[in-house]
C-alpha cells in the first residue's frame, strides 16, 4: 500500500510540474534612427524619444519580469545628426568645417555601444543600414555584440560580403524562441548599387516560409516570431490596398499566408500598432525614434515531453513620456558624440536676408525649397531639379544660419545625381508628385480636405527650371498644366539634364520614370553636405521664391493654407 501511495504521489508531483506555467516577455524597438539622447537636434529642444528614455522603460519591465528578450527591427545607424556625423566624418577619421576632435577617440558606432549596454539579442537589417555604404555597415555590425539578421538578404555567389544569419534562437526561462529577420527587399529602389553590391534581396514572404521550415526542423522552437523591417502593406481593419511597393511592405501578407507564427514585430513605416491579431498571429509595431517600447507577453505551459505549449499572448506599447527619466548610463555613452554634434550644428555657415517658414512650402513656392534647388542645379549642372520639402516645420530667422538649420532643411542621407532625361519625364514626375493632393470636391473647390495620408509629404517633389500649375479640379495624371521652360511649352521629347536625389533615381515614391535613366554624374558627398558647402561659399540663402509654380484654383490654395496652418 505504501508503494502505491508513493507512486500516486509521484504522478501528482509529475503532473504538477508538467502543468507549470511561465511568462516570457519580448521587448522590441524599431526605426531608432540614431536617437539616444532625448533631444530634437533640429530645434535643440527636449523630446520624448530616444534610447536613453527607452532604457528606463526596459529596466522597469525587467524588474517586473525575469524572462525578457530584447530585439530591434532595424533602421538604426542613420537619422539624427549625431549618427550622421559619426557615419560620414568621424568613422572616416576626419571632421567638417574645421571642427576639432574631442579629447578621447570616438572609435565605435554610438548606437551599437548603447544597444550593447542594454543587452539587445538581435537586430534586423534595415534599409537605412545601407545608406553609408558597405564599409560603414560592416564597421557598425562589427561593433555590435548581437547578430544582425535577415532571412531575405543573401550574399551573391562569389561576392566578398558577409552573409546575414536568417534567424537567431534564444532560450529564455527554458523556453526556446526563434526570431526570423526580414528586411524590405526594395533596397535597390532606395540605394545606389555600390551601397549594396554583393547582396541580393528576395521576396519577404517566401523567405519567412523557408526560414520557418528550416528552424522548425533544426531547432524545434517553442515560439516563432518574425521581426521585420517592413510595413504592414495592407490595413487589416478595412482590407484596403496599402501604398508603396507591394514587395516593400508585406507584413500582413506574411500573417495571412504563413500559419504557425506566434507574433510579428515590425517597423519601417513609422506608424504604430499596439496589437492586432491576424490569422491567430499577433502584429505589433512600436513607434519610431524610440518613442515607444513594444511589449508582448507569452504565457506558456510545460508539456510532458519537456517542451512548452503557448497558452495565451498579449501586447501593448509603452510610450516614452516627457517625464520619463533618461538613463544616466545611456547619456554617458552618448556624451562625447553628443557634444561634438552640438558644436557642429552650432557652426555658422551663411546668413538669411529674410525670415523663412516651411509651413506653407508644399502649397506655394518657398525660398527654403529654392535654397535646395539652387544647390542641386549648381552642382549637377542641371536644366531642371527636383526636391521635396522634407521638414515643413523648419524655420529660418533673418540673420546667421547654422548647420543645425541646414540639417533641419534636408534630413536624409541622399546623394545627388544628374541624369539624362526628357520633358516627358519631367511631366510624369510632376503628375506623380501632384497625387499628394486630393481632388477638389466640386468645380468651385468649396471645401476640403485636399490632403490625406495616402501619399506622404516626403514624396511630394517640386521642380525648378520649369514653370507649371497644378490644377486640383482635374483627375490624377492630368493635373499638370501650362508646363513651360524658358517661356515656351515643354516638349515631351526635349532633352534635359535633370538633378534628382539617389532615392528618386531608384524609382521610389512612385517616380518610376527615373528608374534606369542614364546617370551622368554623382555627387562625391551627400546632399546635406553639399548644401552646407554651397552656402559656406556663397554666403546667403535666397531672399525670395522663384514662384515658378502654383496650385489652382485660388480656392484650393486657401483650403490648403488653412489645413497647413492647423
Amino acid at each position: 500500500m505504501r508503494k502505491l501511495r508513493l507512486a500516486v504521489l509521484a504522478l501528482v508531483v509529475s503532473a504538477a510540474a508538467h502543468a507549470s506555467r511561465i511568462t516570457v516577455t519580448l521587448l522590441a524597438t524599431t526605426d531608432l534612427h540614431g536617437n539616444i539622447d532625448p533631444i530634437d537636434y533640429y530645434t535643440d529642444r527636449p523630446a520624448a524619444r530616444g534610447l536613453a528614455k527607452i532604457a528606463t522603460l526596459i529596466a522597469g519591465v525587467r524588474r517586473e519580469s525575469a524572462n525578457t528578450l530584447l530585439i530591434d527591427c532595424g533602421g538604426t545607424i542613420q537619422g539624427t545628426p549625431l549618427e550622421s556625423l559619426y557615419q560620414q566624418f568621424v568613422s572616416a577619421g576626419r571632421l567638417p568645417l574645421g571642427l576639432r576632435a574631442p579629447g578621447r577617440p570616438l572609435a565605435h558606432d554610438p548606437m551599437m555601444l548603447a544597444m550593447n549596454q542594454l543587452g539587445y539579442r538581435a537586430m534586423v537589417v534595415g534599409n537605412h543600414e545601407f545608406n553609408f555604404g558597405l564599409k560603414n555597415l560592416d564597421r557598425a555590425r562589427a561593433d555590435a555584440r548581437f547578430p544582425w539578421i535577415s532571412a531575405n538578404i543573401a550574399a551573391e555567389p562569389g561576392a566578398h560580403v558577409k552573409p546575414f544569419p536568417p534567424y537567431v534562437v534564444e532560450t529564455v526561462g527554458g523556453v526556446k524562441i526563434a526570431i526570423i529577420g526580414i528586411t524590405t527587399p526594395a533596397i535597390p529602389e532606395f540605394e545606389e548599387p555600390a551601397h549594396y553590391r554583393g547582396y541580393a534581396f528576395a521576396d519577404g514572404v517566401q523567405a519567412v516560409r523557408s526560414a520557418l521550415e528550416e528552424v522548425r526542423r533544426s531547432e524545434k522552437p517553442d515560439l516563432v516570431i518574425v521581426a521585420a523591417h517592413a510595413g504592414l502593406g495592407r490595413d487589416p481593419s478595412t482590407i484596403r490596398a496599402g501604398e508603396g511597393f507591394r514587395s516593400e511592405n508585406m507584413v500582413l501578407q506574411i500573417a495571412r499566408e504563413i500559419p504557425g507564427l506566434d507574433a510579428i514585430v515590425y517597423g519601417h513605416s513609422h506608424q504604430q500598432m499596439a496589437g492586432e491579431e491576424v490569422n491567430g498571429e499577433l502584429l505589433v509595431q512600436p513607434k519610431n525614434w524610440g518613442m515607444s517600447l513594444g511589449r508582448i507577453d507569452f504565457v506558456l505551459e510545460s508539456r510532458p515531453d519537456g517542451r512548452w505549449k503557448l497558452v495565451s499572448k498579449s501586447s501593448r506599447l509603452i510610450p516614452v513620456k516627457p517625464e520619463t527619466p533618461a538613463a544616466p548610463a545611456m547619456i554617458e555613452i552618448a556624451r562625447p558624440y553628443h557634444e561634438l554634434t552640438e558644436r557642429y550644428l552650432d557652426t555658422p555657415v551663411a546668413s538669411s536676408p529674410i525670415d523663412m517658414d516651411g509651413r506653407f512650402g508644399r502649397i506655394e513656392d518657398s525660398p527654403l525649397v529654392d535654397a535646395i534647388q539652387a544647390v542641386e542645379r549648381y552642382y549637377a549642372k542641371a536644366d531642371v531639379s527636383f526636391t521635396a520639402l522634407f521638414n515643413p516645420r523648419v524655420s529660418v530667422r533673418k540673420g546667421p544660419v547654422t548647420v543645425r538649420q541646414i540639417a533641419a532643411l534636408y534630413i536624409y542621407e541622399n546623394d545627388l545625381y544628374a541624369i539624362e532625361g526628357t520633358g516627358g519625364m519631367v511631366k510624369d514626375a510632376l503628375e506623380n508628385a501632384a497625387s499628394y493632393f486630393l481632388s477638389c470636391p466640386d468645380a468651385a473647390c468649396s471645401h476640403g480636405p485636399l490632403t490625406g495620408r495616402r501619399v506622404p509629404g516626403f514624396n511630394y517633389d517640386m521642380a525648378s527650371g520649369v514653370e507649371y500649375e497644378i490644377d486640383l479640379t482635374q483627375p490624377e495624371g492630368r493635373r499638370i498644366v501650362n508646363l513651360r521652360r524658358n517661356g515656351r511649352p515643354l516638349a515631351p521629347d526635349e532633352k534635359l539634364r535633370i538633378a534628382i536625389n539617389s532615392y528618386r533615381a531608384g524609382g521610389s515614391g512612385g517616380y518610376r520614370m527615373f528608374r534606369g535613366a542614364k546617370v551622368v554624374w554623382k555627387s562625391p558627398e551627400d546632399l546635406r553636405s553639399l548644401i552646407v558647402r554651397y552656402y559656406s561659399q556663397h554666403g546667403k540663402l535666397p531672399s525670395r521664391a522663384q514662384n515658378n509654380w502654383r496650385i489652382v484654383p485660388a480656392e484650393a490654395r486657401k483650403i490648403l493654407e488653412a489645413e497647413a496652418g492647423q
